[in-house]
């Protein structure tokens, strides 16, 4: 068995052991980081400070997984307003500001709380592998198909696996969690 894989069913364990007793894990904490956002802009990640976000790594021409990914972003965003939401692209390469800005405007995004962001690969693959511990970023566009919820402090307090039927719900119900409890 791989080590991703045995890494992977730990959290998981670790994550059920938790949530059945009334809190969710900290798994780890985002720092700062330096990308553009959709806009051409350069994003500003204190804009995150003090709000739960939930994170999501896709590329815009990809044929699998990543539009059933960002029809969940749209649906948690509906679900759940007033959480920021940031789709990291694996793709920078293709994945431009104008680029970003119509896969944006074809799933509906408010990008006043949905944020698409590219940049220099090295930071995507840093942020991807070191910081959110979901794989690389090295130019294959094989990435993970999990979000990630980010509590109000930058700590990571949880993974979602795209695959399952609804993770919507579950990501709901524990960002509610961090809305009202102070963990």
């Amino acid at each position: 068995m791989s080590r991703v894989l045995i890494s992977l069913m730990l959290m998981a364990a670790v994550v059920t052991g938790c949530r059945s007793k009334g809190s969710l894990p900290v798994m780890g904490e985002v720092g700062g980081f330096r990308l553009i956002a959709q806009n051409g802009e350069p994003f500003d990640p204190a804009v995150l400070r003090g709000k739960i976000w939930v994170a999501d790594f896709i590329f815009t021409n990809c044929q699998g997984p990543c539009p059933r990914m960002t029809t969940l972003m749209r649906r948690l965003q509906q679900r759940a307003p007033g959480v920021q939401l940031v789709s990291f692209t694996v793709d920078p390469a293709r994945d431009t500001p104008p680029v970003l800005t119509e896969y944006a405007q074809r799933f509906q995004a408010d990008t006043r709380t949905w944020h698409f962001l590219t940049g220099e690969a090295a930071e995507l693959h840093r942020l991807s592998r070191d910081v959110f511990k979901l794989g690389n970023v090295d130019g294959q566009l094989d990435h993970s198909t999990r979000f990630v919820l980010v509590d109000q402090a930058g700590r990571i307090r949880g993974y979602y696996s795209t695959q399952e039927d609804s993770p919507i719900s579950r990501l709901v119900e524990d960002i509610e969690h961090l809305r009202n409890k102070e963990d």
